[in-house]
């Protein structure tokens, strides 16, 4: 099964974890990590994820994201059709890196776009037969998988 995980997924476990659903999605987020390195999920990185995270003033959390990134076994470049593509979706509301980041994750194929943004949830169910992946936040996501 093919993931592509919204950056603030990579970030939950620098959150501030005193709140039960940031503890829970830190530990979904360390689950999907463990299921990634046995090879039973494959994920997908975007430049648009490496761009975002770059931005980061935090050197630490940035170092570690990225290392994240290198369990990918695909990086899905940027080209015209997703900036077109995310433009249309951004008609539906989506922030413009949201919109990027969903373009990018139909044209990889995932099977799964997985956030931890309740507005990204919210459009996607107002707006699912314009998008072309399934979104998912971390806990539904997790509590699909774990039977």
């Amino acid at each position: 099964m093919k993931l592509y995980l919204d950056l603030c997924v990579y970030n939950r476990p620098f959150d501030y974890q005193r709140h039960e659903k940031i503890a829970l999605e830190t530990s979904a987020f360390m689950y999907v990590l463990e299921m990634i390195e046995k090879g039973a999920y494959s994920l997908i990185v975007s430049e648009a994820l490496i761009y975002e995270n770059n931005k980061n003033p935090d050197e630490i959390r940035k170092a570690r994201v990225a290392s994240y990134f290198q369990l990918a076994k695909e990086i899905i470049k940027i080209g015209d059709s997703e900036i077109e593509r995310a433009s249309y979706l951004k008609s539906f509301g989506f922030t413009d890196i949201d919109a990027l980041h969903i373009a990018l994750a139909e044209k990889s194929g995932a099977d799964y776009f997985v956030t931890c943004d309740a507005d990204i949830i919210k459009l996607y169910k107002r707006h699912r037969n314009f998008v072309k992946i399934n979104v998912v936040g971390l806990t539904e996501f997790i509590g699909r998988e774990v039977k």
